[in-house]
């Protein structure tokens, strides 16, 4: 059954589009395919797998897991060696969060440049 919609894109607010396209961009290989002083794009070629990145001057990144400025999205992304992922991600820009929820390893939480949480899921 279709819906009223078709998904096209994923946006993050952040103080700083170009450099969070750039982070995205090495995280997913997905090259930067449209730059403007506020609205930058990454894209693996078409919707629906596209990022864009929104300038928002007063940008104040979450505090998760508190409840003060919470997350209200984060990113989920496939890996098939964690260890070796993390080091990538690190080197790129990302820094590993203190609070790490897996019991099991399955993922892990890391946070951009401009703050938004995403994680790096094991491959199972």
């Amino acid at each position: 059954m279709g819906g009223i919609a078709e998904f096209r894109t994923v946006v993050l607010d952040c103080p700083d589009p170009l450099n969070l396209a750039e982070f995205y961009s090495g995280l997913l290989g997905w090259p930067v395919t449209s730059v403007e002083p506020d609205w930058v794009v990454i894209s693996d070629g078409g919707a629906p797998k596209r990022l864009a990145f929104q300038l928002a001057p007063d940008y104040q990144p979450p505090l998760w897991p508190s409840t003060d400025r919470p997350q209200q999205f984060h990113l989920d992304v496939t890996v098939t060696d964690l260890d070796e992922a993390e080091r990538q991600v690190i080197k790129i820009g990302a820094v590993k969060h203190d609070h790490q929820p897996s019991e099991d390893d399955s993922f892990r939480v890391f946070l951009d440049p401009a703050g938004h949480p995403f994680c790096l899921c094991r491959d199972l």
